[in-house]
Parts: C-alpha cells; sequence; structure tokens
C-alpha cells in the first residue's frame, strides 16, 4: 500500500489501449485540486483501503509524493487479487464502459481513490454513474477487511480538494456556504435542499442548520450521516459543488469538511472544570479504597508470616515424613553444630532462663541483648530462648538500612514482617503525577507518600496483625468471654507475639527516622501489651533512642561477653569429638570391608590406625589449651578455628593465620590513610595507631587518660575530636569501651584476637617505623600551631605603645610555653631521624 501516496497518470482506456506514462500530478493545479477539461470528469471509489490504518500509514516517513509508475504497471497488469486495491478499481469499472482513464489519485485517509477518465460527447455523465453504480450493485465487490460491505462509486460533482492535513473522516459533515464571487453572500440552503442533494449517497441521521442568531461568517450547516463511508462519499463527491437555488440570483458554492460530534458530558464537564474539589475527593477516595480493600489483605499475610502459616517445615506433613525418614535423610542439622550450641547454653543457661522468665511475666518494658559482632545474640534468642515458642516476628534491620532509594527500604521492610501486596514503584509515579498536577493547577494531590508515612502504615498493620495473634487463642481460654480483649492479654502474658529487633542501630546515622519509629511503634506494642519486643545490638548508645519512646521505663539489660576459656574449649572439643567419631564409624566400616575382601585377615597397618589418630588428638588438644589463651572466646573467631581443624590444620597454625589475617584487617581498615571511606570516618591514623600501640602494651586504658591526651585532645583531623573518634572506633569494633554507672571507663581491643594482632604490629619494624613517624609529625604540627599561637600573641604585646608591667608575667609564660614546645618539636625530629633510618633500611 505504499505505492499509493500519491497519484499516477495513465491513458489506459477501459478496452486496454495503449497506456501512455506521465508524472504523478502533472496536470493539477498548485492548490491541490485536480481540475478537469472538456469532456473529462471524475469518478471517486470509496471502500479500498481500511480506515483504522489510516492513520498510522499517513506518518510513516515513506508516503511522500513521487513517481508512481508502478501503480500504471498494475493496473495493465489486471489480476483477480483481493488485496490490491488498484485491481478493484479495474474490476469495478465495466469493461464496456465507453471512458478512457487517465489519471488514478488515491486517498489513503479516506480509504478510496478518484478516477479521471474522457468521455465521448454522445454519452452523458448521469448514464456513466448509472452504468457503473448498476454493475456494482449486480456484481458487489467486497475487499478483504470489509465483507459486509461492497465497494461504492459516484460522479464527482464538484472540485475535490486533495489536502494532506492530519484530519480524517467522521461522520459529520460541516457544509459551509460560500459565494462564487464578491457580489455579496451567498443564500442559505434549506433543509429540504441539503436533504435532496446529500440523501443519494446514503442515510442521513440529522441536519442542523446554523442558530438564526448566530453571527459566524461564513453560514453554515451541519448533515450528520448514518456511516462514515457515506460521509466520505458525500464529502469527496459534492465538495466545490455550485448551486443555483430557484428564485436566486446568486450562485451558492458548497465548501465540505470533517467535523467532531460533540456529546454532551455535563458531568465530566464539571469534573475537569473544577480540579481544586476533585482532586482532593479522588485522592480520599483511593485512600479509602486502599484501607477497605488492601489493609485486610495485607494484615493477613502479616499474620501468615507470624505464625509461619506458609512455612512447609512446620507442617504436619514435613514433620510426619520427617520422623519415618529420620534414619537415612539428612533433615536435622548438623551435629556439630547442635554440638557447639548445647555448650553455648550450658554456659549461658543462666542469661537463657532470665530472658524466659520476663517473657512470662506481664512486664511493660523492652529487653535488650547487648554484645559485639559475633557474640550470638540471634543464636541465644532465637535458637534457645524462643526455641519451640509460637508466633515470633523476627525483623532484621540490616537489609532494611543497607538497602538504596526509599522504594527499597520500603520493599525490605515490608518483605521483614510480610506485608504484602508491596508496590513500592506506584510511589515514584504518584510522586511525578503530584508534580504534574501541582504545576498546572497549583494543588497538591498528595498521591504520593513520603518514607515516614509508609514506614508509619507497614507498622500499624503490622500491630493490628500482631494483635490479632495474640489474641487468637482467646476463645478457647476464656470461652465464657469473662475478660475483655485488654485484660486477656495482661492476664495472659505466655500467649503474647515475640517480636525480635535484630541488629538494631546498624548504621543509625544514615536512616535514624527508621530507628525512631521501630522504637516508638515497639513501645506501643509494649504498653498496649500486644506483643513482647526484644532488641539485639551491639550499639553501645542503645539506651539514647530507645529512652525517647519509654523514658518512664526500666530496661531488662543483657550484656553478652566472650567465652570463658574453657567454655570455649567445649565449644570446640564438643564439635571436634563429632568429626571424629564420624570418621572413626567410617574407617571400622572401611576394615569391615577389608577383612571380607581379605578373607577375615587381619593387617597390621589397621592395628596402628586408631591409637595414632588418638595420639595425634591428645596432641592438638594440648595445642588447643594454649591457643584458646590467644584466640579468646568470640565465638564468630571459635566457629572459624573449628572449621579450620576440620580440614586438617593444627591448632597453632589455625590461630596464628587468624591472627595473621586480623593484622592485615586492622591495617587495611584502620592504619592505611588512603582506605575506602577515610574522608567520612571520625578518627585519625594516628588516633587509630596510639591505640593499637598502648594496647599492644597493657590490656586496659582508662577512658579518660586516652581522651587527654595530644593525639586525642589535639588532633589536627577535622571532626576527630576525642570522645567522637572513641565512639567511632567502638562502633568499628577496632575497641570495646566499658562503661561504670553509665559513664566510658576503660577501653579494650575490640575482640580477644585484636589484642595478639595489636602485639604482631608492634613486632613489625616497617609498620612501627611508619606509624610512630605519623605520629610524630602531627605531634610536632600541634606544637608548631601552639609556638605560632605563642608568637601572634607576643608580637601583639610587644607591639603596645607602652608596655604596662601588668603583661610581665603573660609575657614570661608565654616564653616558656614557646620554649617548652620547641623542646618537644626538636625531640620529634630527633626521633623522626631513627625513624627515617629504619624505613630506609627495611623493605
Amino acid at each position: 500500500m505504499r505505492r499509493w501516496e500519491s497519484s499516477a497518470t495513465t491513458t489506459t482506456s477501459a478496452s486496454g489501449t495503449t497506456p501512455k506514462k506521465e508524472t504523478a500530478l502533472q496536470d493539477d493545479d498548485k492548490s491541490g485540486h485536480i481540475s478537469t477539461g472538456e469532456n473529462e470528469s471524475i469518478l471517486f471509489f470509496d471502500n479500498l483501503l481500511p480506515l483504522k490504518l489510516m492513520p498510522l500509514m499517513l506518518w510513516r516517513p515513506w508516503f511522500t509524493r513521487r513517481d508512481l509508475a508502478d501503480v500504471q504497471k498494475r493496473f495493465e497488469s489486471y489480476s483477480k487479487g483481493l488485496l490490491d486495491p488498484v485491481a478493484l478499481v479495474k474490476r469495478a469499472i465495466p469493461e464496456n464502459l465507453p471512458i478512457t482513464i487517465t489519471k488514478i489519485v488515491p486517498r489513503l485517509k479516506d480509504g478510496g481513490a478518484f478516477v479521471k477518465f474522457t468521455y465521448p460527447p454522445d454519452v452523458s455523465l448521469s448514464e456513466i454513474e448509472g452504468k457503473v453504480a448498476t454493475a456494482l450493485e449486480e456484481k458487489p465487490i467486497k475487499p478483504w477487511f470489509n465483507p459486509f460491505l461492497g465497494i461504492k462509486a459516484g460522479l464527482v460533482r464538484g472540485r475535490p480538494w486533495l489536502e494532506d492535513l492530519y484530519r480524517f473522516p467522521k461522520s459529520r459533515i460541516r457544509v459551509e456556504y460560500v459565494a462564487t464571487n464578491d457580489s455579496g453572500s451567498p443564500p442559505e440552503l434549506s433543509q429540504e435542499t441539503l436533504y435532496s442533494i446529500f440523501r443519494r449517497y446514503g442515510k442521513i441521521a440529522d441536519i442542523a442548520t446554523q442558530p438564526s442568531d448566530s453571527k459566524v461568517l461564513p453560514k453554515y450547516a451541519h448533515v450528520d450521516f448514518v456511516l462514515v463511508r457515506d460521509a466520505i462519499m458525500a464529502t469527496n463527491c459534492m465538495h466545490g459543488y455550485v448551486l443555483h437555488e430557484s428564485g436566486s440570483k446568486l450562485a451558492t458554492k458548497l465548501r465540505l469538511s470533517y467535523e467532531q460530534r460533540i456529546k454532551p458530558h455535563h458531568i465530566w464537564d464539571w469534573i475537569t472544570s473544577h480540579p481544586r474539589i476533585v482532586i482532593p475527593i479522588v485522592a480520599a477516595f483511593l485512600a479509602a479504597f486502599t484501607v477497605v480493600v488492601f489493609d485486610p489483605i495485607r494484615e493477613f499475610f502479616v499474620r501468615a508470616h507470624v505464625q509461619h502459616v506458609f512455612e512447609l517445615t512446620d507442617s504436619r506433613l514435613y514433620k510426619w515424613f520427617k520422623r519415618q525418614t529420620n534414619d537415612f535423610l539428612a533433615f536435622r542439622k548438623r551435629k556439630g553444630e547442635q554440638a557447639g550450641l548445647n555448650a553455648l547454653v550450658t554456659h549461658r543457661k543462666d542469661l537463657i532462663e532470665s530472658v524466659q522468665n520476663v517473657l512470662m511475666e506481664s512486664t511493660a518494658t523492652f529487653v535488650v541483648i547487648h554484645g559485639p559482632r559475633g557474640s550470638g545474640k540471634r543464636e541465644l534468642v532465637v535458637d534457645q530462648v524462643l526455641e519451640g515458642r509460637k508466633n515470633v516476628l523476627v525483623v532484621d534491620c540490616k537489609p532494611v538500612m543497607d538497602a538504596r532509594g526509599e522504594a527499597g527500604t520500603i520493599k525490605k521492610l515490608a518483605a521483614q514482617v510480610g506485608y504484602r501486596p508491596i508496590f513500592s514503584w506506584a510511589n515514584n509515579v504518584s510522586s511525578m503525577v503530584d508534580l504534574a498536577i501541582q504545576s498546572t493547577t497549583g494543588v497538591k494531590a498528595s498521591f504520593s507518600e513520603n518514607l515516614e508515612s509508609q514506614v508509619v502504615k507497614i507498622l500499624q498493620t503490622t500491630a493490628a496483625a500482631l494483635r490479632d495473634v495474640s489474641l487468637a487463642e482467646k476463645k478457647k481460654i476464656d470461652p465464657n468471654e469473662t475478660l475483655s480483649e485488654d485484660a486477656f492479654l495482661e492476664a495472659h502474658p505466655e500467649r503474647r507475639a515475640v517480636v525480635v529487633v535484630n541488629n538494631f542501630l546498624h548504621k543509625s546515622d544514615d536512616k535514624s527516622l527508621i530507628y525512631e519509629k521501630i522504637a516508638d511503634w515497639a513501645a506501643a506494642l509494649v504498653q498496649s501489651n500486644v506483643a513482647h519486643v526484644v532488641f539485639l545490638t551491639n550499639d553501645t548508645s542503645y539506651s539514647k533512642s530507645l529512652s525517647k519512646s519509654l523514658p518512664d521505663r526500666v530496661f531488662h539489660q543483657v550484656t553478652l561477653g566472650d567465652l570463658s576459656p574453657e567454655a570455649a574449649k567445649l565449644f570446640v572439643t564438643s564439635q571436634l569429638e563429632l568429626e571424629d567419631e564420624s570418621k572413626q564409624k567410617k574407617g571400622d566400616k572401611r576394615q569391615k570391608r577389608q577383612k571380607c575382601d581379605n578373607g577375615g585377615k587381619h593387617d597390621s597397618h589397621e592395628v596402628e590406625e586408631t591409637p595414632v589418630i588418638e595420639r595425634q588428638n591428645r596432641e592438638d588438644l594440648r595445642e588447643l589449651d594454649e591457643c584458646i589463651q590467644t584466640l579468646g572466646g568470640r565465638l564468630t573467631d571459635l566457629q572459624v578455628l573449628t572449621r579450620r581443624l576440620r580440614v586438617g590444620q593444627s591448632p597453632k597454625k589455625a590461630v596464628g593465620e587468624i591472627v595473621e589475617q586480623s593484622s592485615a584487617e586492622i591495617l587495611r581498615m584502620f592504619l592505611l590513610a588512603k582506605n575506602a571511606g577515610a574522608s567520612d570516618r571520625k578518627w585519625s591514623t594516628q588516633q587509630a595507631w596510639y591505640l593499637v600501640k598502648e594496647l599492644a602494651q597493657n590490656e586496659t586504658l582508662k577512658y579518660n587518660e586516652v581522651v587527654l591526651t595530644d593525639t586525642f585532645a589535639s588532633s589536627t583531623t577535622p571532626g576527630a575530636d576525642g570522645e567522637s573518634a572513641l565512639e567511632a572506633l567502638s562502633d568499628a569494633e577496632l575497641i570495646t569501651v566499658k562503661s561504670v554507672h553509665g559513664r566510658p571507663q576503660t577501653v579494650r581491643a575490640g575482640k580477644p584476637v585484636y589484642q595478639t594482632a595489636f602485639s604482631r604490629l608492634l613486632k613489625d619494624p616497617v609498620v612501627k617505623a611508619k606509624m610512630d613517624l605519623a605520629l610524630l609529625k602531627e605531634l610536632a604540627s600541634v606544637e608548631a600551631k601552639s609556638i605560632e599561637k605563642a608568637e601572634t600573641e607576643l608580637n601583639i604585646l610587644g607591639n603596645l605603645p607602652t608596655k604596662p608591667y601588668q603583661t610581665n608575667e603573660r609575657i614570661h609564660y608565654l616564653l616558656t610555653k614557646l620554649e617548652g614546645s620547641q623542646k618537644k618539636i626538636m625531640a620529634y625530629e630527633e626521633e623522626m631521624v631513627g625513624l627515617k633510618k629504619v624505613l630506609s633500611q627495611n623493605a
């Protein structure tokens, strides 16, 4: 259909005479009209192309005016193809019609074509039109896209306009009355006249004349056809038609155009014209719809998440299948891990019982489990304290705080509590809609929600679901409904759900709003007796955040430290013994198979195998006693040691590699100035090295003594003041700050293994010389600044017009301070010379 974009000129007769090629629109006027001469006329054929596809086809770049000689070729080589519009035109023209076709002008927008022809003088145009119409009635030609309506043909009585504007056919035609000259205004046509002119082209639905009081010029009337195809025929055949109405001396020229029929939409018009009223109503309706429809669904999913309804491991079928296949399928935890947990439980039995007792009491306060990373807080609470307890919700703050953007934060928080469906992407779209509405109407629609409102909404829905979970067994315990819901929750604390907030205050500087809302939500749960709340944190400043939510309550605090050497050894050996038992069983089975293969004879090597293993185990245990003292009782470090021992390493080698790895970690994270994130940290390299150096010599340092040293009190690094630096280093786990009665008292290594790592770093001459050199440079810089201030003040005092005696003591003080600072600088520089010599001599 691309070959129908403009007209093509031929001189092919219906009887098949020799054609003559011409260029497209060669005889047309520059105004876009088809001109006709003597004994020439035009026929319009409709329903050749589908109307629905024309808007898309007209925008294609290959619909431009160019020579269309291939139209002529297709017209010459007539075929009975149903998909070719040119073939449909030739089939529609009777072969015995005495006309000669001179031009074919396609009309893509109207789905038809103009056919220009010449005819003999003795043949009338009405006769030609009648023969074509009769042939199409007797043998209708129906295109492939419209099997119900056939092709129609009509004689063009006016002067068609070949415009290529972006206007498409409509069922309504606007008929304008235009004068043929400037002699005066043309007369208006009556409805009867219009009906007689246009009825031949199809059924007319209505004719509306111009109101009598209208001053719009030119005068016009509207003719509404039932079918769009009939309006197309009327427009293309009657445009430019000149009519001489009886009784009038002036002629009227008809100018036709399509017009969109305007339907009255009073309600829609009122809505679009009152955005300040409608937009808030729509926003309120959407909010109400969300609450009515989605909130019950979300509460259901939160309840299912808390009660573990959709978890396979909690189903009866799974438990039955597990019991039946327990002997040969590994559905259980590894025995080594279970044995390690049993050792951990034995060591912390008192702590577990104290937390369990709090959860059985009706105390409206928080339970806070505090301890360093790797101390086993989550294992203690989830796997031991809450073992076998139903209705437990674990909210891990780490993935929530690590999420990118508000949409990611909302998505992760919803996943932690089972809140679904969640449309995290919809808020971005709503923000764009808000911006567009506010910029156009000046009214803030408030379709989008900020992060705070969405977090509050998720937590409120979760609180409602937790209340339903805690009241789920009320009818069984209280069948007579003697207690109200609040009284039941207060009287039965064992029936309340338990909320465990893990990794509380993880990256607290990034999104403090999230922690504030979680703390307020947890306080509401505790005060309304809906659930018990347990916070797991390694941040020492947790009381500042939680006290804002519960200012009048005392928290039940449990502090987890490192395991004692005896418990740490028991933790490691309990897992290694089970590993040895499994190896021994495999060895016994292998020996039995070998006996069967040897006919029951014993092998001397087999007899020696077990004593060798026992001697090796005893030697490893003696090494383990020494290594536990070095490694300490941090649970994560003990697990690393156990994994290394399982693969065959000796305890000394395993601990040595762990210490070496820790030394490299300290050097990379705290001592190298160009490490990642060095520009944002709140401590300096010199402050970290001072602590490493001092803790390598003394296991405990006094907090206030460290703060008052020149390295912390007079640091040249911006933002690295003494107490802030110690707090930041404690959060980064280089050190641990111990408090007494709420105030910091002592400073220790962040991990037990760090104590040994500090000593190893101090024994490295290159690291020690490099770090001491940086420390001395900063101290010298501090003293140089002190000298500069003293010199500035002495200069001011020396420039006074008179030298009062009252300044003598101040001048003496400044000179003494200047002398002391200069002596320190000289001592520092002398020491720096030796350090530079060490660096130059060592690679």
